[in-house]
């Protein structure tokens, strides 16, 4: 198919053939030859049509076969003077111009030469027959016929490989700074990958095996030891989402050669498992009203749903006060809405006695940051005494 393709004429070919043979039958038709000479007349005043025909049809093969459009061009002309000329020489010097241009390497330097040679031997041909001033006529028209097409073609195509090879250069340009780019931005992952486990997980591993020695002790018992039973299971579920992290900004794959699984919606309710055991006066209630037979969700339309509710539930457990918390799932329109509800005091957040934890208040940026990435509506607030989030995350666009 694509050889096919590649010989089928070109359509500025087909465009000057198609004008090119009109004019000639033009010229026939009023008499317009290029000199007064013995040119046929009577039954054979439609042989100069003949080399006019041919040489449009030359034109066609201009780019597809420029050789060949050459060499029949060519002896078309010679034929045509003998017969009488129609004034074709001007598209003999296109089909010079485009085997310069079109045709292999080797013609764009045979060409130039040979029609600085040709135009040479003809001239002194000519006055050698003819020993006038007027012979000389003949090189100029040789010359306009085939040195200027061929020295334009030269330059034509001199600057069309220049263009291609600065093309190249700056495409090869590109990559390497795309590589650099995709270079930096792997170390920098890198090293955020080393400051999150040298900051982040040491202080979990620490939490984890602390509260793992408590427990193996007798002294603790009841809503004490339930609360080092959630602190270990919260620190080592925080263990494993720090180093899913850092794999994943390590670009690496986990022991099994698979990357480290992405939390989905279908673990809510293990989260509100946990959320209940943390805090067992709340009732944590999910409510998926997404319709039945629904098609999956886009991943990080899966993933930020996930985190939302969870970053959620953490700040009931940091400042609401005991009641239900439903979670509820609607999608509707293309998207996808979380709510989280929690109950307050005074219409604003409860806050338990206390120090003030590290990171309070960075919890509701990262949601807000998380819903804006997808395109979507993020709210938080109190309406009396309920705290709501509401995320609105779109589907569409972020398959």
């Amino acid at each position: 198919m694509t050889t096919t393709a590649a010989r089928r004429p070109h359509r500025d070919d087909v465009l000057i053939a198609a004008a090119g043979l009109p004019g000639g039958l033009t010229m026939w038709a009023f008499g317009l030859y290029t000199y007064s000479g013995n040119h046929p007349a009577g039954d054979r005043a439609w042989l100069p049509l003949l080399p006019l025909v041919i040489m449009a049809g030359c034109e066609l093969l201009r780019r597809t076969a420029p050789r060949v459009a050459l060499v029949v061009g060519v002896l078309t002309l010679c034929a045509d003077f003998v017969i009488g000329s129609l004034l074709v020489t001007v598209l003999i010097t296109d089909l010079v111009y485009a085997a310069v241009l079109y045709g292999p390497k080797r013609l764009t330097r045979v060409v130039p030469v040979g029609s600085v040679l040709g135009t040479a031997a003809i001239t002194a041909t000519a006055v050698a027959v003819h020993p006038v001033a007027e012979s000389l006529l003949l090189g100029v028209v040789g010359a306009l016929v085939s040195v200027a097409p061929a020295s334009t073609g030269v330059i034509v195509r001199r600057h069309r490989d220049e263009a291609a090879h600065e093309r190249l250069r700056a495409e090869q340009t590109a990559l390497l700074a795309e590589l650099d780019r995709r270079e930096a931005v792997g170390r920098e992952r890198a090293r955020m990958a080393r400051e999150l486990h040298d900051m982040v997980a040491g202080h979990l591993s620490a939490i984890a095996v602390h509260s793992t020695a408590a427990l193996s002790l007798d002294r603790h018992e009841g809503p004490a030891r339930e609360a080092l039973a959630v602190i270990r299971e919260n620190s080592v579920a925080g263990l494993s989402e720090m180093r899913r992290l850092i794999g994943l900004l390590r670009d690496s794959a986990g022991e099994d050669g698979q990357p480290a699984p992405v939390p989905r919606l279908a673990g809510l309710d293990a989260l509100l498992e946990q959320m209940r055991a943390a805090a067992p006066h709340s009732a944590f209630v999910l409510r998926d009203e997404r319709p039945e037979g629904a098609g999956p969700l886009p991943a990080p339309v899966e993933l930020a749903a996930y985190r939302i509710v969870q970053e959620s539930l953490t700040n009931v457990l940091k400042h609401a006060s005991p009641g239900e918390v439903p979670v509820v799932l609607q999608q509707d329109g293309g998207a996808l809405t979380v709510t989280v509800a929690s109950p307050c005091r005074n219409g604003g957040v409860a806050h338990l006695p206390g120090p003030r934890a590290p990171g309070s208040g960075s919890g509701l940026i990262g949601m807000r940051e998380r819903t804006e990435l997808l395109g979507g509506i993020f709210e938080a607030g109190g309406e009396g005494t309920t705290w709501r989030v509401r995320a609105v995350l779109p589907m569409e666009g972020n398959a």
